[in-house]
């Protein structure tokens, strides 16, 4: 039997043609597995380095997106606009309740002064009551009338001119034309109802009489 050891050659990545001699002494064989031992961390090293540039590449800015990235994406899209429109809608419902309740509520300001004049015409009513020849339901009733024409003159309403100004049917109602002899021709001679406007719009026209000029004989 042949006992004279083998030749083994184990190619080097630096160098092919390098050959390494392995002999049955156990001195030799545990350098060759040091030898081994080396490579195989060597190998581990460039595993792990070559993970890390995966790494890398996968959070690259550049990088084409994964079809998980974009479902992601869309579902926070999508979960951003249903809170904007929940925000929208719940901005339309509280402006909508507001304008509502101004409109409801507008006038609670003339309703306090009118019921101060109630108030007072009521007290006239019971001053008549406990003296019917007094002058107290007059000035009552007169202190009452004055209170309403102020209350609707500070919210914009105002008693609209008649009686001597130039015929206006934008503003006055005429219900007869008839002579006179102290005012022109197509000038209101007469106020049966007053009118009245709320700012610039006409609340009611005034119903008048117009004058057509002296009578002739």
């Amino acid at each position: 039997m042949n006992t004279e050891p083998e030749e083994q050659h184990i190619d080097d990545p630096q160098n092919a043609n390098a050959n390494v001699n392995v002999n049955a002494n156990e001195g030799e064989n545990v350098n060759v597995d040091s030898e081994l031992e080396n490579v195989d961390v060597t190998f581990e090293e460039v595993a792990a380095e070559d993970a890390n540039v995966d790494l890398e590449a996968e959070r690259d800015p550049n990088a084409p997106p994964t079809v998980e990235s974009l479902q992601a994406d869309l579902a926070e899209a999508e979960k951003r606009v249903l809170l904007a429109q929940a925000d929208l809608e719940n901005f339309r419902r509280r402006n909508l309740r507001d304008t509502q309740d101004k409109l409801k509520y507008a006038s609670i300001g003339l309703m306090n002064a009118i019921l101060e004049s109630v108030d007072n015409l009521h007290r006239a009513i019971d001053s008549f009551k406990a003296d019917p020849n007094g002058e107290g339901l007059a000035q009552g009733v007169e202190m009452v009338a004055q209170q309403i024409s102020a209350a609707l003159e500070s919210k914009g309403c105002t008693k609209i001119e008649a009686v001597g100004k130039p015929f206006d049917p934008h503003f006055h109602q005429a219900l007869q034309m008839q002579p006179s002899d102290e005012f022109e021709a197509n000038i209101v001679s007469t106020e049966l109802r007053a009118g009245f406007k709320l700012h610039d719009r006409v609340v009611r026209a005034s119903q008048v009489f117009v004058s057509t000029g002296p009578a002739t004989e």
